[in-house]
């Protein structure tokens, strides 16, 4: 198939023979992802799983502190909680926002559509394609 890509960001993995302790990063910036010792890992950092839920909290809430600063809004902070399910044909992730500052009941609405507008949330709810490729 011939794709137009048009490259977004590059990362990397990588593992030894520890159980399983993997070393992933972007750029510059590495972290350390691993199972828990009930799956026998190092419980070291986030499981996959973990970190998977974390980059859509964290894009959810820059995208939403990014559009609150462009408006002016008195928002002090911005939290959110998220849990990941499985469920009969696929995945369910629950994300619960916590807005402080002082917003109209139509200023939350509008937050709640910006979420859903973060770009990580639109790769998982859009068509995603991954292709491997062995060196």
């Amino acid at each position: 198939m011939d794709l137009q890509k048009k490259l977004i960001t590059k990362g990397f993995a990588h593992i030894g023979r520890e159980h399983y302790h993997t070393t992933a990063g972007s750029g510059k910036h590495t972290i350390v992802v691993d199972e828990p010792a009930e799956m026998q890992g190092t419980d070291a950092g986030m499981n996959p799983f973990g970190l998977l839920v974390s980059s859509l909290g964290s894009c959810t809430i820059i995208t939403l502190r990014m559009y609150i600063d462009r408006k002016g809004w008195p928002v002090d902070e911005i939290q959110v909680d998220l849990a990941m399910y499985s469920i009969t044909g696929g995945y369910l992730i629950e994300r619960n926002l916590t807005i402080k500052g002082n917003l109209t009941e139509d200023q939350l609405k509008r937050l709640e559509q910006i979420a859903d507008a973060c770009p990580i949330h639109k790769v998982l709810t859009g068509s995603v394609m991954v292709e491997t490729h062995l060196q």
